[in-house]
């Protein structure tokens, strides 16, 4: 068994987000699926965004500190596009950590003072036509990065241009490129010591 902090993403905690953490506890495993929006939810993806950056990104980073402070630190970090922020922070910064699951998104290391912690396994996972993560997005070439310099990382591209294809309750959802990243995601979980 593993215990997993599964961060949301812009459109906040959906039904697809809460139906992906339940598949993961299928498998055996621990989630908590903290609220970083604090109840809020959007049906477009740029009013996500827009509340996000009016609340700040710092302020939903220190709410993800704050959601783990009282978790074990042997955790894996998992978080949808936006909930790589503090998903991403907390496993390269807070000590302890299992693993890591950057599904739509990745931020450069070196935000959080890189470089990625070697003894920290890494997923990846993105489309790749998704618009989200090309340039002028850094996504894409800082996944290419850890993929690169990280023994322990390891970056799953799905054919085509969704965003948030592994939340159901989207119109994004891909259902085989979520049941393969579930597939995946699970694997991985077994394979953390």
């Amino acid at each position: 068994m593993t215990e997993v902090i599964l961060f949301h993403h812009a459109q906040g905690l959906t039904p697809g987000c809460l139906s992906f953490a339940d598949r993961i506890r299928a498998g055996g495993h621990v989630v908590h699926t903290p609220d970083l929006y604090e109840g809020r939810t959007f049906s477009k993806l740029p009013d996500g965004v827009a509340y996000a950056e009016g609340v700040g990104f710092e302020t939903i980073g220190a709410r993800g500190r704050e959601a783990a402070e009282d978790l074990p630190r042997s955790l894996v970090y998992a978080g949808f596009s936006l909930g790589v922020l503090p998903a991403q922070m907390l496993a390269q910064t807070r000590p302890g950590a299992k693993g890591a699951l950057l599904f739509h998104s990745c931020i450069p290391a070196s935000e959080f003072g890189g470089p990625w912690p070697s003894s920290v396994p890494v997923q990846i996972h993105m489309m790749d036509g998704d618009e989200w993560v090309l340039p002028p997005n850094e996504d894409l070439a800082a996944a290419r990065r850890l993929e690169e310099t990280v023994e322990a990382a390891e970056l799953f591209l799905y054919p085509g241009d969704q965003h948030l294809f592994a939340d159901e309750s989207l119109p994004d959802y891909d259902p085989d490129a979520a049941d393969l990243l579930m597939a995946r995601v699970l694997t991985f979980l077994q394979n953390i010591d």
